[in-house]
Order: C-alpha cells, then structure tokens, then sequence
C-alpha cells in the first residue's frame, strides 16, 4: 500500500492505522498548497481530482479517498490488529463515530477555524457548534479508554483532529474527559511514533516555505 499525505493533516489518521496493524506500506508526502508529491513534484490532481490528502493506493493499484473509508480498508486488510469490528451493531458503532468526527468536529468545526481564507462570521459559526459537538464526546468517553470497546481507526481519526486544537484555539480544558483522552492518546506507541516523524516534516516543511520569499527577494 501506498500513502498519499501532507504532515499533521487528516492523513496521519491513516498513518497510525498502518502502524497500528505492522502494515507494509509506503509513504508520499504531498504538497497541498502547490498539489504537488513533494518527492518529485508530480501533479497531485492526477491522482486525486480534489487535490486533497489521504489518497491509499491499494496493492492492486486501486485509489481510495476518505478517511472513513480509507480507515476502514486498512482495518479489513489486517483483521488481526483488530482495528475495527468486523460486523453486527459495534461496526455500525464504528461507522458512526467516523462519521460524527469527519462531519461533526473536522469539517463543522475544525476547518472554518483553520483556514486562513475563512471570514470572521464562519470562525463564528463553527465556535457556536463546537460546544455541543464537544458537550457530546466529553459524555460519551467518561469513563471510556477508547470510542468503542477496544482502540479502533475511529480513535486515531479523532486523536488527528483534536491535535490541531491549540492552533484552532479550542481549549480542550473546558472538556476534562476529552482532554484526558488526548493526553493518554499521545503514549500510545503508534500515535507517538506517526505524530513525531509526521512534526518534523511539517517543521520542515514550514522552513521551507518560510524561507522561500527570502530567497526569492534575494534573486530579485
């Protein structure tokens, strides 16, 4: 398998998934800005018409595209990880936590908040949404280690988007049971090794691009 991502995006859910499951999988970085493979500069549009990440090339060669459906690929592909249940009402659970974190936190939520090009009046609306998204998952993981019965895709989704919290300005605080299972998240072995290699590429990346209108000022 093959992994499509940009650092620290969306993606890095995936990422987890395979480090989770011992997958052999190989990983292409994206540039979401220039919809480029940051490796060679190829045309991302031509392996997703959205130019968005995660994109998984199958070992069949086929593309898959969204997170939900990516997670749960990966999850059926290593049955023995036990990354998702396999049938019955818990993978109707599975579904529909996937579906309140894509839907719910990261596109309501997290995007209007993160996008630079969003106006004041969407950052407001998505803060106005945020607490009874929040109120719901705070209730739900009191008491809980994980969103099903055991660790599943559908926490190392919502671990990726509750990690952009402080640049979202969220103050997870106001959540304790929330902020309690991000912090035991972060120790879990696959989520501490995906989230430090994927940091230091998004450090890196960050360089780069902080560093290009300098050199183009200089050529000037």
């Amino acid at each position: 398998m093959e992994l499509y991502f940009a650092p620290l995006a969306c993606s890095l859910a995936t990422r987890i998934a395979l480090y989770e499951a011992g997958a052999n999988a190989t990983f292409r970085q994206v540039d979401t800005k220039a919809k480029q493979t940051t490796e060679d500069g190829a045309d991302f549009f031509a392996v997703n018409r959205m130019g968005q990440v995660p994109v998984l090339r199958t070992d069949t060669g086929e593309l898959l595209t969204e997170n939900p459906a990516i997670l749960q690929f990966v999850a059926d592909q290593h049955p023995a990880a036990n990354l998702a249940p396999r049938d019955g009402m818990q993978r109707y659970r599975l579904q529909q936590w996937l579906n309140f974190v894509t839907s719910e936190l990261h596109k309501v939520v997290y995007v209007p908040l993160l996008e630079k090009t969003s106006s004041e009046g969407a950052k407001s609306y998505a803060r106005g949404k945020a607490k009874i998204r929040f109120d719901h998952l705070n209730a739900h993981l009191e008491g809980r280690a994980y969103l099903l019965d055991s660790f599943s895709v559908a926490d190392a989704y919502l671990l990726t988007v509750l990690n952009w919290s402080r640049t979202a300005s969220i103050d997870l605080s106001q959540w304790p049971a929330v902020l309690a299972y991000f912090k035991r998240m972060h120790g879990r072995p696959s989520i501490a090794k995906a989230f430090s290699e994927e940091l230091a590429l998004f450090n890196a990346e960050q360089a780069r691009q902080n560093a290009e209108p300098v050199r183009q000022a200089a050529a000037s």
